[in-house]
C-alpha cells in the first residue's frame, strides 16, 4: 500500500512448535506453541490467538467509528472474536465468528453497527470472501 500510515514488522523462528515470535521494534516477544487441539502443550500462544486479539480490537474501533457517524453511543461495546482452524477440502483453513454486545442498546442498532463495522474494519476487508465469517449480536 503506497500511502501506509503505519507499518510494523514481526519475525518468527522455529514455527508453532516451541518457536519464538517478536516485533522487530520491540515490546513483544512470544513463545509459540501448538494449541492442545493440534497436539501441542497449549502453554504458549499461537497465530490464531494473536489474529483473534488483533481482529477483535480493530473491529471494536470500527464499531466506535460507525457509531459516532450514526450519533450512537457505543462506548460500552464489547467485541468477541473467535478464530478457528480446521480441515477443509484443500487442507487447513480458518473461520471466524465476531460477536458484538453493547449493554443498554437495542438489538436493532447493535445489528446495524456490527454489519456496518464489518464493511470498514481492515481485518474484515482482508478476510472478506477468503474465510467463513459469522456475525452475531448478544
Amino acid at each position: 500500500m503506497a500511502d501506509a500510515l503505519f507499518t510494523c514488522t514481526a519475525i518468527s523462528k522455529g514455527g508453532r512448535a516451541g518457536g519464538k515470535a517478536a516485533l522487530t521494534e520491540g515490546g513483544l516477544w512470544l513463545h509459540m506453541e501448538h494449541s492442545k487441539g493440534l497436539g501441542g502443550s497449549g502453554e504458549g500462544v499461537n497465530p490464531e490467538q494473536l489474529f483473534a486479539i488483533g481482529w477483535s480490537n480493530c473491529f471494536n474501533s470500527a464499531v466506535l467509528f460507525v457509531a459516532s457517524q450514526k450519533k450512537l453511543d457505543a462506548s460500552k461495546a464489547v467485541v468477541k472474536c473467535q478464530v478457528s482452524i480446521g480441515r477443509d477440502d484443500s487442507g487447513l483453513g480458518l473461520s471466524a465468528k465476531l460477536t458484538l454486545s453493547i449493554p443498554g442498546m437495542d438489538r436493532a442498532h447493535v445489528q446495524e453497527l456490527i454489519e456496518a463495522a464489518h464493511q470498514v474494519c481492515p481485518y474484515s476487508k482482508a478476510t472478506r470472501n477468503n474465510i467463513p465469517v459469522e456475525l452475531a449480536v448478544e
